[in-house]
């Protein structure tokens, strides 16, 4: 949004955080023109903006790889679903450190602190229907308003698990592979496992308008499809939606 202003400087795009339901919401009451969301509306949702009057229309601009996140000192490498199930979901037994078989430099409790995102996050739904499936998260967990509070949160704390963008993971966290299940390739995230979906916990981004767009919400919209709104994507760490771009950082590897 920063970036389209050099290149129409008539429009202005004004972008307002709160999360993919905020966002989703704001469009079916008719006080966005576009919604940003890092997972699919829900049918009850598109059953909202019908009784509205229109049909929402998906639109898919990136990919993003939905990583774990770890102190730096913490020894783990690698975690299946159902070692991140036992952390984060209601039924799982997973409290401490030691129940997974290690200790921390640094977090004298030993106890895991897990770092979650607020209900209304898409990460956090997307999160929970792929990795804990129908097990609720337990409570108790620290939920930040954003994906940089976690990674903040994580950085600083020995104790703490999170989970967010791969977008916004720093030099000072960890990022374990994650495998689905026992025994399965264990794949760590990037770039290029998320295009491929190779990777585990990645997922589509997107943008969705109240009915097709027009003027200048499809302008906004092509141009970020273009190999210059594309670009942006990678520089900010998100995957592109094809695999022929010439962006300057992707030369330079």
């Amino acid at each position: 949004a920063e970036a389209y202003g050099s290149v129409n400087a008539n429009v202005a795009v004004a972008v307002t955080g709160g999360g993919s339901g905020t966002g989703i919401s704001a469009l079916i009451n008719g006080t966005v023109d576009i919604a940003n969301s890092s997972r699919e509306m829900r049918e009850s949702e598109i059953e909202a903006a019908q009784a509205r009057g229109f049909d929402p229309v998906e639109h898919i601009v990136g990919y993003d790889a939905l990583a774990v996140f770890l102190h730096p000192d913490n020894p783990i490498d690698a975690f299946t679903f159902g070692q991140l199930a036992s952390i984060y979901g209601e039924g799982g037994a997973s409290e401490s450190w030691a129940d997974l078989g290690v200790t921390v430099p640094g977090c004298s409790s030993g106890e895991i602190v897990r770092v979650s995102r607020q209900n209304n996050s898409g990460t956090y739904v997307y999160f929970q229907e792929t990795v804990l499936g129908e097990d609720p998260y337990k409570l108790g967990s620290r939920d930040m308003h954003g994906s940089k509070d976690v990674v903040d949160l994580v950085e600083n704390t020995p104790c703490a698990i999170g989970y967010s963008g791969l977008a916004y993971a720093t030099d000072h966290v960890k990022m374990p592979c994650v495998s689905a299940e026992e025994g399965s390739s264990c794949i760590s995230p990037t770039m290029e496992t998320a295009v491929d979906r190779s990777y585990p916990i990645s997922r589509p981004l997107f943008m969705y308008t109240a009915g097709e767009p027009e003027g200048a919400a499809k302008e906004y919209l092509d141009w970020i499809l273009s190999d210059e709104g594309q670009c942006i994507l990678v520089e900010k760490g998100y995957a592109p939606v094809r695999g022929d771009l010439a962006c300057p950082m992707l030369a330079d590897g």
